[in-house]
């Protein structure tokens, strides 16, 4: 195979970072010029323990600077512009067509999920994902959920991302030695450290049941004593809402799940079972059913979890009518302070009317949870029985083969 000189290794790291500088699309604050440095460097910090050759190691850093290059075209599937781009280039240095198509081969081999064949497409794997393993992973990680949002073009809560993250954690591997005895040690720390960050977000959930705490021992000064209400009155509007807070919170986790299993299943099918369906045309029925079940699951999934609020406003008359929930922000967000505070003081100023809208606060956050659950129960039950049917339909396929 024909050696790498120097001189094009030196055009090549050119040619590569004027293209990312130059044609890079602004909503890529991760897959930058920066990024391809970082993982030149570690291409060279892990090749060094792989006892490569200079001509190796020139071979494969040449394959780290142009790695990324297909994202100044296109987000999804930058892989095979990338191979383009360098097989541009070394056309051009007259290189032979092994040396070309060994190239491609190894820049292929980072495509999500990895599949490396060879030494140098192990070294530029683990090199691309060194990150994961990096004490200061958050600084990447933030800048790749901002790039995320960026280009799908939709917000992705740190939540959702950690989320996410633990899956690809869990999927993911190292290929190297370097990789399995030393990258996967910081791995497993900073996985340690997302999950730890998940449990703390999920706790923050009891400020707001604190605050509810502090709303209800405010109100029972107010208590109608004439009723003869017991403390029994404050005890059960405090545990319902700690209930009711407690349930949504575990129905947004449990949407949450759904949404980052599914759609890590559809990129797997699509990144690997649709490009073998002119091979093996018999999984292409058992593959569109999963993948069916799959989007029509993150669909229900998302329902779940989408808010509805109304117009934030209320007039004097409903106060005085005594229609209108002022314990529910979505009553009053787009009012003034004043007209709040003059609402709430009346409110307070009727025992009948602060129970009533209590009450009515519970009832209407109790359909409001049902609802939830419902939409939830539907996204489990088509998770579930979509797998069974997928895996049937692929046992069958493969039995008629």
């Amino acid at each position: 195979m024909q050696q790498i000189s120097s001189e094009i290794l030196i055009k090549a790291k050119s040619r590569a970072l004027k293209l990312l500088e130059e044609k890079l699309p602004e909503n890529l604050i991760f897959h930058t010029s920066d990024h391809t440095h970082y993982v030149a460097n570690a291409v060279e910090e892990i090749g060094k323990t792989e006892n490569l050759d200079k001509n190796e190691m020139n071979l494969v850093k040449l394959c780290a600077w142009f790695h990324d290059t297909g994202y100044t075209e296109k987000y999804e599937g930058h892989e095979e512009v990338s191979a383009g781009i360098v097989r541009t280039f070394l056309e051009e240095q007259k290189a032979d067509e092994m040396l070309i198509k060994n190239v491609e081969k190894i820049i292929m081999a980072t495509k999500i999920p990895q599949r490396p064949s060879s030494k140098l497409a192990n070294i530029l794997c683990d090199a691309d994902l060194k990150h994961l393993s990096e004490p200061n992973y958050y600084d990447f990680a933030e800048r790749i959920r901002q790039e995320k949002k960026l280009t799908e073009q939709r917000k992705i809560s740190k939540l959702e991302f950690d989320l996410q993250s633990v899956e690809f954690f869990k999927l993911h591997n190292y290929h190297t030695t370097y990789g399995k005895e030393i990258l996967q040690k910081g791995k497993e720390k900073n996985l340690a450290m997302i999950e730890d960050k998940i449990i703390k977000r999920e706790k923050k959930n009891e400020a707001q049941i604190e605050e509810k705490d502090k709303e209800l021992d405010k109100l029972q000064k107010k208590l109608d004593k004439k009723k003869g209400y017991s403390r029994g009155v404050e005890s059960m509007f405090r545990l319902t809402a700690r209930n009711q807070i407690n349930l949504s919170s575990i129905a947004d986790n449990k949407s949450n799940i759904l949404i980052s299993v599914n759609t890590i299943i559809i990129s797997i099918l699509l990144s690997v079972l649709v490009s073998r369906f002119s091979e093996y045309p018999n999984i292409i029925l058992p593959t569109l059913i999963f993948l069916l079940f799959s989007l029509i699951t993150i669909i229900f999934a998302i329902l779940s979890t989408r808010p509805n609020i109304s117009s934030g406003t209320f007039s004097k008359e409903e106060i005085k009518e005594k229609k209108v929930n002022l314990l529910f922000f979505g009553n009053f967000y787009n009012m003034s302070l004043d007209d709040y505070e003059w609402g709430l003081e009346e409110m307070m100023r009727d025992d009948d009317h602060l129970y009533g809208t209590m009450i009515k606060d519970q009832y209407f956050l109790g359909k409001v949870l049902a609802k939830k659950y419902k939409w939830l129960r539907i996204a489990y039950n088509f998770f579930m029985f979509g797998l069974i049917i997928s895996v049937i339909a692929y046992v069958l396929a493969f039995t008629n083969i």
